[in-house]
């Protein structure tokens, strides 16, 4: 079965003002379809575009407020999956690298909502703690396994990755990361740790010895550093990320059958379930739950410090005249 479907054309995916036209759709048994006339890939803070060329998805993280994973955000990650799936499967569009960056100056993701955190904390909420926590891990472990498509995916650093941007990019196959930028899992300054996923994904990547020591630091490290540990796969000149991992999809396209079973090898060997991500979450809420007034405290003016710096970002890249 077909529907008209309105045209994602290149360059104006997820665009209302696409050209005129249609292109059939077939219906996937058990695919979400909640929308038959919505436009693939129209998320709120997520802009993306397909290039026919290297037959990559470039989508930026347009955030509405703070570079953080917000709940709309994480909704909207869901619906792009489903686009992406939807995409490959019937044939609309011959994706097969994707790539995830920020349009925010300066910052990949400044990881968890904070706000969020701390207002569910004060309320004793541990029910929206785990539901948060848990749409976290599962966009992460559908990113880990490719959506179970023959594509290969490329996280772009252009700034700050830290707490949960970190380890959402540790869920990709392939980390490209502009010198300058930093790493960082800040959550045991106020009294916590990362719980959507850093443990499972550095304790199979460094040892679990080596993953502590990380974690437990609450240092940033930069580019370089990530790069020499095996998490960070290729590095940029600042302002050369895009350049880079056009780059890497071009010197790599003829052998991307081969590694896109490499990748598949790689979690064969060393799985990782949904069910370890989503025990580690609940282990998270209850350390949340325990957190004390000093800990929110610290929480809250990490939050400040953030925001001060953020409209110090924002106010440099502002376009003359505005």
């Amino acid at each position: 079965m077909t529907v008209a479907y309105p045209s994602i054309l290149p360059g104006n995916v997820g665009l209302t003002n696409a050209p005129a036209g249609s292109l059939e759709r077939s219906f996937v048994p058990g695919m979400p379809d909640a929308d038959a006339n919505r436009r693939l890939f129209d998320q709120q803070q997520l802009a993306s575009s397909f290039d026919p060329a290297h037959e990559a998805l470039w989508t930026y993280m347009t955030p509405a407020r703070r570079p953080s994973f917000n709940p709309g955000l994480l909704a909207d990650f869901g619906q792009w999956q489903a686009d992406i799936e939807q995409a490959c499967v019937t044939g609309t569009l011959p994706i097969r690298y994707v790539v995830l960056g920020s349009h925010f100056p300066g910052v990949f993701s400044l990881g968890g909502d904070l706000d969020l955190f701390a207002s569910h904390i004060n309320e004793g909420n541990r029910e929206a703690l785990v539901r948060y926590g848990r749409a976290c891990v599962q966009i992460l472990h559908r990113n880990m396994l490719g959506l179970n498509l023959p594509i290969v995916t490329i996280g772009l650093v252009q700034g700050d990755a830290l707490g949960g941007g970190f380890e959402a990019l540790l869920s990709f196959n392939v980390v490209i990361a502009e010198r300058g930028s930093s790493f960082g899992l800040p959550e045991t300054v106020f009294g916590l740790f990362p719980g959507m996923g850093a443990h499972c994904f550095l304790s199979r990547r460094l040892g679990a010895a080596r993953a502590e020591q990380m974690i437990l630091s609450g240092r940033n490290y930069s580019a370089e550093e990530m790069y020499d540990l095996g998490i960070v796969h290729a590095l940029a000149e600042p302002g050369e990320g895009r350049k880079v991992a056009e780059d890497y999809i071009r010197q790599n396209r003829r052998r991307h059958s081969g590694h896109c079973a490499i990748y598949e090898a790689s979690r064969a060997v060393n799985p990782l379930t949904l069910a370890e991500l989503e025990a580690v979450v609940d282990l998270w809420a209850d350390a949340a739950l325990r957190l004390s007034d000093a800990d929110l405290k610290l929480m809250r003016r990490l939050v400040a410090a953030q925001t001060r710096l953020l409209e110090k970002a924002q106010s440099r890249h502002q376009p003359a005249g505005t």
